[in-house]
């Protein structure tokens, strides 16, 4: 059964104003969420700026609802989603990195040739291989290693910083995403991935083109386009891992030399779909989530000069961010068998998206879930990376990386404060990741 939402339902008070909880609140009308079903577009602008209302009705309403556009089912209370997280078994995650919108044949064939495809490797791996390559993927991520990050991610962050210096000095304006967030963690994970002889824009270009294609809803020509920057990444993946020359305890050279619990070679073509993970996760989803933290920070009032001397704050700044804002909004699985969730019952096959961002805001957990209260309690009990057996691998570096570039930021840009133009900046909305696409800053007190 699926409820109709035909009714409004009260949201919780949040002792804040909703243009301060969500920054880009005001800068277009959302959808009515009061209104029908019909209304509730997942890629709608309206809703990608707002979608905080839909998430408080759907988790009060319907918190198992089906989506007759994507034909996914949305689930959105906190509980819930944890239920599905925790159990792999009955909730398959095969389908999390399929195409959202349907490939045409002209893009399936441009894949083809491009010797494109995606085995159950990581984040879509039911299978009993998944353990030990997540055990690989997390010995480059482990405390030791994200401790040892911390030097590289501040001397990467400054010297775009120092860029960035520059050009507010030059023109009075800089765009923190283009110029420092969207830069720093592609160039952070090639280094300790040991990554080399690649431009880092060309890897930023193929990983944003992966995202566009599988998670947004891109028309014909446009997929097409996309489908050949994927088709050239896959193949440049391929390469470096066929490469013998790849040493034996890098990222990439761990993987093309790992054993399966048979005592065979990892095929490559699975290598291959861990690192097109890994590379994408580490890069544009990290760098999602510093554009929303330095955007939240300058629009929040004392927490960017707060966050350049408090440490404990900027960290604790991040886990809020990741709470209510994270860049990862929701995550797909899939119903192995018939069951009940929510009190819906689901047939067996039936699509979920776990509405990561709602979850975050569930009253039941979270105490004033639309304010922003760096230190609460509960701050790490969101569900942002995952839990369970897929918990995200990268979680320590991400966080770790967020919380330096914003002290850094802070640090040496003391005086700027958001543009006027910010208002109108373009938010990423692809089916499952949510960020702002710049971040406009100009001096608070101006030279001249």
């Amino acid at each position: 059964m699926t409820s109709a939402l035909d009714t409004a339902a009260p949201r919780p008070d949040t002792g804040t104003d909703t243009t301060r909880s969500c920054p880009y609140a005001h800068q277009a009308p959302p959808q009515d969420p009061s209104g029908p079903l019909g209304l509730l577009d997942l890629f709608d602008e309206g809703f990608v700026r707002d979608p905080y209302p839909w998430l408080d009705r759907l988790r009060s309403s319907s918190p198992v609802h089906r989506d007759d556009a994507t034909g996914l089912w949305l689930v959105s209370r906190y509980e819930d989603i944890r239920r599905v997280l925790l159990d792999p078994v009955a909730f398959r995650p095969d389908n999390a990195q399929h195409a959202v919108t349907p490939l045409g044949v002209p893009v399936l064939r441009r894949l083809a040739r491009a010797g494109f495809r995606l085995g159950p490797a990581l984040a879509n791996n039911a299978s009993e291989s998944h353990a030990g390559l997540r055990r690989l993927v997390m010995r480059f991520f482990n405390a030791q290693r994200v401790a040892a990050a911390v030097p590289v991610v501040e001397r990467i962050a400054g010297r775009l910083l120092d860029g960035v210096r520059a050009e507010l000095d030059a023109t009075g304006g800089a765009d923190l995403f283009s110029a420092y967030a969207h830069t720093l963690p592609c160039r952070v994970m090639t280094e300790l991935l040991g990554i080399d002889g690649l431009d880092t824009a060309t890897l930023v270009r193929w990983s944003d083109a992966s995202l566009e294609l599988f998670y947004g809803r891109p028309a014909p020509e446009r997929q097409l386009e996309l489908a050949s920057l994927v088709g050239e990444f896959h193949q440049w993946l391929t390469e470096l891992v066929r490469d013998p020359a790849v040493p034996a305890d890098s990222f990439v050279g761990a993987l093309a030399r790992h054993r399966l619990p048979d005592g065979s070679l990892l095929d490559p073509g699975t290598a291959v779909g861990a690192c097109f993970f890994v590379f994408i996760a580490g890069q544009s989803t990290t760098g999602q989530l510093i554009s929303t933290v330095l955007r939240g920070a300058l629009a929040e009032p004392g927490a960017w000069p707060r966050a350049a001397h408090d440490e404990a704050f900027a960290a604790e700044w991040v886990e809020e961010v990741l709470r209510r804002e994270p860049p990862v909004t929701s995550w797909r699985r899939v119903t192995a068998r018939p069951l009940e969730l929510g009190g819906v019952e689901l047939p067996a096959g039936a699509e979920l998206l776990l509405m990561l961002m709602g979850s975050g805001s569930d009253p039941d957990v979270f105490a004033s879930p639309g304010r922003m209260l760096p230190g609460r309690e509960n701050i790490r009990h969101h569900l942002s990376f995952g839990v369970g057996r897929h918990r995200c691998p990268g979680a320590a570096l991400a966080r770790t990386e967020a919380a330096v570039a914003l002290r850094a930021a802070a640090r040496r840009l003391p005086d700027v404060r958001l543009a006027p133009e910010a208002a109108e900046a373009p938010v990423l909305g692809l089916l499952s990741f949510r960020a702002p696409l710049r971040v406009p800053v100009v001096e608070s007190s101006p030279v001249g």
